[in-house]
């Protein structure tokens, strides 16, 4: 089991499959973004060479990021070899969705548990202005496959972005009254790249919940409170479903994290919110023993920091989000 020097038990690993995305999230990279060669990525005999080894030290939850995962090459295989991977509890995978009316069952079928699809609106012209190319249709598609596959409970992950959908928050919460689907609003963070507007237009948790109960009435906390996952879940009156509210930057839950993250590039990135990585590709690449990359994913681990730096006005500047992988 892999321990951080705050006797926090991390066995939950996101690992970004790609830099590469079919969309440009205002909050998430540059319009012209410049992904990093094949060969600097892990290759996959690397990629399932390195979960062997998190599994084996206790990481029994997966989740594959991105970049966004599906446009990976052979992505049905590689999530075939994790889910067989001894250890592995939890298969999951965060997309856009865009390709998912043709993923989902074959991901199904390979041993992926279930999704979190991003979906910031459910206006077609705020979906394009947001997302700078790709369409609203094709997610909602996905959506509806990835819910006849089993991938199930489906969770709708939206970014609330001022000026963009702050105003259609209500629309996206009304969806879970007829879906038993999760909707969650996520409070935007900053990172290199789209820095300016990550911190002048964030959006926090208190007003997005006021501005749907503005509409659909009061909302009734679940759970008194606890966290599931990151969010804190609420639920409208007679729902189907739940809305989650994700508010890293309003009330942090640093505490409770058992996260790291496997970037594309092979580095592990001990906070999402925090520079330090520890590059795991280059000692495998130069011959690096099992035990010898155990020994520095225990070290690394050991040094994950308590929590992020945003109340102090710290933030992570050498990579955009989406070559973390959120």
């Amino acid at each position: 089991m892999a321990f951080d020097r705050f006797a926090r038990n991390i066995h939950y690993l996101r690992i970004s499959l790609t830099d590469h995305c079919n969309l440009r999230c205002v909050y998430c990279m540059p319009e012209q973004m410049t992904f990093r060669p094949g060969q600097d990525l892990m290759q996959n005999d690397e990629l399932l060479t390195l979960v062997r080894l998190f599994a084996g030290l206790g990481f029994d939850k997966l989740r594959l990021t991105g970049g966004e995962p599906t446009v990976r090459a052979g992505v049905v295989e590689l999530v075939r070899e994790m889910a067989a991977t001894p250890g592995v509890r939890e298969l999951t995978m965060t997309t856009n969705g865009v390709l998912l009316s043709r993923l989902a069952r074959p991901l199904k079928e390979a041993g992926l548990q279930r999704v979190n699809i991003s979906l910031d609106t459910l206006n077609p012209e705020q979906f394009h202005r947001l997302t700078r190319r790709g369409s609203f249709a094709q997610v909602w598609k996905g959506i509806q496959a990835a819910e006849e596959a089993g991938l199930l409970p489906i969770k709708i992950n939206a970014v609330v972005v001022r000026g963009y959908n702050d105003h259609g928050v209500a629309d996206l919460a009304r969806l879970t009254e007829h879906h038993p689907w999760q909707v969650r609003f996520i409070e935007m963070m900053p990172f290199g790249g789209a820095t300016d507007l990550q911190r002048s237009q964030v959006v926090r948790t208190e007003e997005i919940i006021a501005r749907i109960e503005q509409v659909l009435g009061p909302l009734e906390l679940l759970d008194h409170g606890a966290l599931d996952g990151e969010a804190r879940l609420y639920r409208l009156p007679g729902a189907q479903g739940t809305l989650g509210f994700i508010s890293s930057v309003s009330l942090p839950f640093c505490a409770s994290c058992t996260r790291a993250r496997l970037t594309a590039d092979g580095k592990l990135r001990l906070c999402l919110l925090r520079e330090k990585e520890v590059d795991l590709l280059t000692p495998l690449r130069a011959g690096a023993t099992p035990a010898d990359l155990r020994q520095i994913i225990l070290d690394g681990i050991w040094q994950k920091p308590w929590g992020h730096g945003l109340q102090e006005g710290e933030f992570a500047t050498n990579r955009v989000m989406s070559e973390i992988g959120g």
